[in-house]
C-alpha cells in the first residue's frame, strides 16, 4: 500500500489517509501525541501530523527504509534501511540527522526500549546499542537461529529479547553475558503444521504480564508464556499470513495485520486486512507452574 492510515479502533473508523508515492514499510507514533513517523520504498523518513495530514521530510536513506522506531527517552527517531545504515533523527532540530552508523547488513527488524535498541540484519546479525551513543554497539551477536531473522522484540523488563526467523522458531535471549544468564536462553518451534514450516513474521509483548504474541505465515496468532515455556492461546486461522502485531498501552486489545508477505512469490492472495481483537485476561496472564 502506498498510504499511511490512521484508525480509530474504538469506533472502527479510518480517520485519515496520507498518500505516498511508494509503499510504506514501517511507521510509529510519537508517544501519545498526534504525531507519527514513517519510512518506506521511497527512501524517505517523514514526520506526519496525524490531525492535519501535514508531512515533514526529516531526511532519507540511500535505499528503502525498513524500520522506524521512536524513543521517548531521547526524543529521537531511529531508522534502519536496506542500505545497511542505522540513522538517528531529532525532529526538534533543523539538522534532523544527528547520528548515522553502518550496520552489518540490510536492516530487517528493530526494537527500541528506553536506552536500548536491538537491530536484526541480514546474515543473522543481532547488534545491541545504547541509544545515547550509536558510535559502537554494546554487543555484537549472531542469532542462535540458523536461518534469516524476521523479527526481534525487547522484553518489557529489558533483560533480553525474543527473535523469530523464517524457520518457524523463536529464540529467547538475555543481555547479561554471564554464564548463569546465558544458560537460561532457549529456542522453540512454533508456526508449524506437521513437516511444513512457516516464517515467524511478527511478535509483540504484553505490556502488563510480559507474555508475548507471535504471528506467522501459517495464518495463526499464538500467545506464549516465555518464562514457563508454554503456549497460552491460539487463534483460529486468518485469511492469509500474519505480518504485524501490536498490543495497545494496557494490553486489553491486540491489533493484527493479516497480509500476504510474498513467501510463495507473486500469486493470487486474499486482500490485506487489519483486525483489532479484545484480549481476555486468561489469554495473556501467565499460569502458575504445577
Amino acid at each position: 500500500m502506498t498510504t499511511l492510515r490512521l484508525y480509530d479502533a474504538r469506533q472502527n473508523l479510518s480517520k485519515r489517509v496520507i498518500p505516498s508515492k511508494m509503499a510504506q514499510l514501517d511507521c510509529c507514533f510519537k508517544d501519545t501525541s498526534a504525531t507519527g513517523f514513517c519510512g518506506g520504498l521511497d527512501k524517505q523518513v517523514k514526520q506526519v501530523d496525524l490531525e492535519t495530514g501535514a508531512v515533514t521530510l526529516l531526511g532519507s536513506h540511500d535505499k528503502a527504509v525498513r524500520c522506524v522506531e521512536y524513543n521517548a527517552s531521547t526524543g529521537t527517531v531511529l531508522t534502519g534501511g536496506w542500505d545497511a545504515k542505522l540513522n538517528a533523527w531529532d525532529p526538534r532540530s533543523k539538522q534532523a540527522l544527528v547520528q548515522s552508523r553502518p550496520a552489518p547488513g540490510k536492516v530487517f527488524t528493530m526494537s527500541v526500549s528506553d536506552m536500548r535498541a536491538v537491530v536484526g540484519t541480514s546474515n543473522r546479525h543481532i547488534w545491541v546499542y545504547d541509544m545515547r551513543s550509536l558510535a559502537e554497539p554494546e554487543q555484537r551477536r549472531v542469532s542462535s537461529l540458523k536461518y534469516q531473522t524476521r523479527c526481534v522484540r525487547i522484553f518489557p523488563d529489558q533483560k533480553g529479547y525474543a527473535v523469530g526467523s523464517v524457520e518457524g522458531r523463536v529464540a529467547v535471549e538475555y543481555f547479561d553475558t554471564s554464564k548463569e544468564s546465558q544458560d537460561n536462553k532457549y529456542a522453540f518451534k512454533c508456526h508449524r503444521k506437521g513437516d511444513q514450516v512457516f516464517p515467524v513474521n511478527a511478535m509483540a509483548f504484553h505490556p502488563v504480564y510480559g507474555t508475548f504474541a507471535s504471528g506467522g505465515c501459517d495464518k495463526m496468532v499464538n500467545i506464549w508464556d516465555g518464562k514457563n515455556k508454554k503456549r497460552l492461546w491460539q487463534s483460529s486461522a486468518y485469511n492469509t499470513g500474519i505480518s504485524s502485531l501490536s498490543f495497545n498501552h494496557d494490553g486489553t486489545r491486540l491489533a493484527i495485520a493479516s497480509s500476504y508477505t510474498f513467501e510463495q512469490g507473486a500469486i493470487a492472495h486474499p486482500k490485506d486486512q487489519i483486525f483489532v481483537r479484545d484480549v481476555m485476561d486468561s489469554d495473556v496472564r501467565p499460569k502458575a507452574r504445577k
